[in-house]
């Protein structure tokens, strides 16, 4: 058998057929155009994934589910995508849609915890019991797994970590909230601490680099630190020091086996790693006390894909908390 893992996003659809194991075998992408009505994105879905399954050299009847992520919040027992900013839908009954075309069981989280599932089946967390994905890029993602397991909560919303608050009265977030994790811990958080130390050190190699303010980005900034510029050194310390404090919280109340970077931001490597791992410690109940390993994601693109595939797979056994 095989299974059909569909990554939606707001500007691509990415379809893949895989095994069991998470290899994929197959793969069809194609444009989402989300200004258009839900019925035609959908439809789109539907022909990527039947071309990347016609590519597998596999037949519809070989197809165990279908498992979809999106970036933003569904709700599995009735197939319905709530919210999801991106694509602008609301109340959107996916499954029903999806199946008009390809009649499998069909079922739906969002995107960051299928990635998180992707890393626990198939990547760097496979084997561990529990694990945390937070996904770093343009806002902040996560993925709990617990015991194997995908957790979302009674009511889909217990992996958006990225709008925990960090900070009160803190910046204004998209979500409508101040403060938010996603203000600090995302790759635009970073390229915002970035311009606004360039804006104050127009002597810096950042602003050298970059020519003009606009063209500053995350992988700029962290170069530059790399580099040891001072001022880059500095916004990527207070960057990876509130990375550290959102880690500690989600140790605090899960303490998970493993917490995985990924993401945009997550490319800095060994970098970016032994200055999350350095000062976690500082914000932890004790300075000994014991606490998941933090990894670098592997999966990179491929995840969001293999993820839907596995999530299918896994829903359908019954194995979600």
């Amino acid at each position: 058998m095989v299974y059909i893992g569909i990554d939606l996003g707001g500007t691509k659809i990415a379809a893949g057929i895989t095994n069991a194991q998470g290899e994929i075998l197959a793969q069809a992408s194609t444009a989402t155009i989300a200004e258009r009505p839900y019925k035609e994105v959908v439809r789109d879905m539907a022909s990527c994934a039947l071309r990347a399954l016609e590519k597998s050299g596999h037949t519809i009847d070989a197809v165990e589910t279908i498992g979809i992520g999106i970036p933003g919040i569904a709700e599995n027992k009735a197939g319905t995508v709530i919210f999801c900013t991106n694509l602008g839908w609301s109340n959107v009954p996916l499954r029903d849609e999806l199946q008009k075309y390809i009649n499998k069981p069909v079922f739906i989280d969002n995107d960051a915890t299928v990635a998180g599932l992707a890393e626990s089946r198939a990547g760097v967390s496979r084997g561990a019991a529990s694990s945390v994905f937070l996904t770093l890029g343009t806002g902040v993602g996560g993925g709990i797994i617990l015991n194997g397991k995908p957790w979302t909560g009674a009511h889909g919303v217990a992996s958006e970590l990225g709008h925990l608050t960090l900070e009160l009265e803190g910046i204004p977030c998209t979500c409508g909230k101040d403060g938010c994790l996603e203000r600090y811990c995302s790759a635009t958080a970073l390229i915002r601490m970035g311009r606004e130390a360039a804006r104050l050190h127009p002597d810096s190699l950042i602003l050298a680099r970059a020519g003009s303010e606009d063209k500053i980005d995350g992988k700029l900034i962290i170069d530059c630190a790399r580099e040891g510029d001072p001022y880059a050194m500095k916004v990527f310390d207070r960057y990876t020091r509130y990375l550290a404090i959102a880690i500690n919280t989600i140790v605090s109340f899960i303490d998970p086996e493993m917490i995985v970077l990924g993401g945009g931001i997550s490319m800095a490597g060994q970098f970016l790693l032994d200055a999350v791992r350095e000062k976690i410690p500082n914000y932890l109940m004790f300075k000994a006390m014991p606490f998941g390993r933090v990894e670098l994601a592997v999966l990179g693109n491929g995840a969001g894909i293999i993820g839907a595939a596995m999530l299918g797979m896994v829903l359908k056994e019954g194995e979600s908390l």
